[in-house]
């Protein structure tokens, strides 16, 4: 196990700014997951079982976010395989013949889906219990799968294409703005897993406009969050793309979520990408879609794999985080960000012929660099004035798989084999 007092690591000390209470200090922390699949899709179980594992949970808001579709409609599944039995076997025993519509053809049985009309009444309570509808808009340019998470959309969005990586995202992004503006319901749109398929590098996603929101976390065991060694790790991009987007290109910030992009309800270890691995805590005034999303465009949340955090102030000196230990855990917390005047050069990967590769380039260690380190369960960071911004991660040694899994481990792309916390970046202006 890590231990944070004997890392070699030197550890700064900071105190923390007290007597002050933000407008964010007088909300509440909401849980939740804006990444999940079911039957309607890819995933292995019916969104009604799903859910209610979740709200059990202690979940306070959940989006399921199938490909291409929103749970609407006439969908029947066949129940053709041992998994599928297994899992109408244990819905039926949940819900009862009386809720689950069947039919046989050719000795096979299939099994209605409900519509997200039908079985949000179920779980939906007012200020303890919210679904958002929600559509995982699948698209691609050439062998690039670009995927966006639209959260509580009104109405299926069909995937757009287009003749870049970039106008791809682009173009799917427009369209979630457009029903937002139409219909004047308050979504948005995440960049989902950018390093699946190595779909997505940074220089492409640090040009896409009006988007605040990718996930710097996702848990699924084959989206290589690390990266390796010639791809950058989530981490390394987002660090490029709040470089760039707040020093070069006049864009403004982006906000870093974690979710499960869980499929698999049945077995349950790791790598199964199973629910409760990652997600994000939002700090609101109440639970309704219009406030939480109002709280996540204003960066007033954290993604976590297991590290609870009491509270986060970005204020304009000083950043500052308290912990919500756990007995016998210890915690690190680092500060990164650019400095001002950091040497912006950076150089494309390239192949053994000299072809640049579509891969995120090189950069300066300028970029992303460790500002300062504190141990404990407080933690701060005293801005000197030249930052772009500071963002922060509080690591601890709690594992989030037992040492048996250590194994099955490597090779995954799996990331974080101890509970950690991101938080958002304070922006300090850039002149």
């Amino acid at each position: 196990m890590l231990n944070f007092r004997h890392s070699g690591i030197l550890a700064l000390s900071f105190l923390l700014v007290g007597g002050t209470i933000t407008a964010a200090d007088q909300n509440s922390w909401f849980k939740g997951n804006l990444h999940t699949h079911t039957l309607w899709s890819d995933g292995d179980d019916f969104p009604e079982m799903i859910i209610e594992w979740y709200k059990t949970n202690n979940y306070d808001f959940l989006t399921l976010s199938d490909h291409n579709t929103i749970a609407d409609g006439i969908k029947w599944v066949s129940i053709d395989n041992d998994g599928r039995k297994a899992a109408l076997a244990k819905y039926l025993s949940r819900w009862g013949t009386g809720w689950i519509e069947q039919g046989v053809t050719n000795e096979v049985t299939s099994v209605r889906l409900k519509t997200f009309e039908e079985f949000a009444p179920e779980f939906v309570e007012r200020g303890k219990f919210l679904l958002m509808r929600g559509e995982e808009i699948s698209a691609r340019y050439l062998t690039a799968p670009v995927h966006l998470g639209a959260i509580n959309v009104r109405e299926l969005i069909e995937p757009r294409g287009g003749t870049s990586v970039v106008e791809v995202m682009q173009n799917n992004i427009d369209a979630v703005l457009e029903q937002r503006k139409r219909t004047g319901q308050p979504m948005f749109a995440h960049i989902n897993h950018p390093n699946f398929r190595w779909a997505i590098t940074a220089e492409e996603l640090m040009q896409v406009r009006n988007e605040r929101f990718f996930e710097v976390y996702n848990a699924h065991p084959h989206v290589y969050n690390d990266g390796d060694e010639q791809h950058a790790g989530t981490e390394r991009v987002w660090d490029i793309i709040l470089t760039r987007r707040l020093a070069e290109l006049n864009l403004p910030v982006m906000y870093g979520i974690a979710t499960d992009d869980s499929h698999r309800y049945h077995t349950i270890g790791f790598g199964k990408n199973n629910p409760g691995e990652g997600w994000i805590m939002v700090q609101a005034k109440e639970l309704s879609p219009k406030h939480l999303i109002h709280a996540m465009e204003a960066g007033d949340f954290y993604a976590s794999t297991g590290v609870t955090l009491k509270n986060v102030n970005r204020g304009k000196k000083t950043y500052t985080i308290e912990i919500d230990p756990e007995p016998g855990v210890e915690y690190m917390t680092k500060f990164i960000g650019t400095r001002k005047g950091y040497l912006s050069s950076n150089e494309p990967f390239r192949a053994p012929s000299g072809t640049p590769l579509r891969v995120t380039h090189n950069y300066s260690e300028d970029v992303g660099q460790l500002l300062a380190i504190s141990t404990g369960t407080k933690a701060a960071y005293q801005l000197r004035g030249d930052e772009i911004y500071v963002r922060a991660k509080v690591y601890s040694t709690k594992r989030r798989y037992t040492e048996d899994s250590s194994e099955a481990k490597k090779g995954t792309g799996s990331v974080e084999e101890f509970e950690s916390a991101w938080c958002q970046p304070l922006v300090t202006g850039v002149k």
